[in-house]
């Protein structure tokens, strides 16, 4: 797959919250995902830990009122979306996160994603 390919089926499957589905299909097995400092996880590497990241976002939400995707910007083996999403987060009320979100591709896989954003108070 091209990295445009793997952009556009990324987004295809965050637009639909099948963000597991995508880990499987996209990712490679040794990917690394990487947030901002302060973080509650600002470093993961490796499918189980990658999926074990997205159960603990899984457990702070409450419920997400909505959530957005932007079309990506590809440029070579990179690409970049902005997602926004706005959550109620057990214990910390309801915030909008906005974010970009940039990924590598190499292969047809994505091996590392780096998200942007200023992380939100913790209580």
């Amino acid at each position: 797959m091209t990295t445009k390919e793997v952009a556009e089926k990324l987004v295809g499957f965050c637009r639909k919250g099948q963000y597991e589905q995508a880990q499987k299909e996209l990712y490679d097995s040794n990917a690394i995902s990487i947030e901002p400092k302060g973080a509650q996880l600002e470093f993961a590497q490796g499918a189980e830990a990658l999926k074990a990241k997205g159960e603990q976002w899984e457990a702070m939400v409450e419920q997400l009122h909505s959530a957005h995707v932007s079309d990506p910007i590809v440029a070579e083996n990179f690409f970049s979306v902005n997602m926004i999403n706005d959550v109620t987060f057990k214990g910390m009320g309801r915030q909008t996160i906005e974010e970009i979100c940039v990924y590598e591709v190499n292969n047809g896989k994505i091996v590392k994603e780096q998200f942007f954003y200023s992380v939100p108070p913790q209580q």
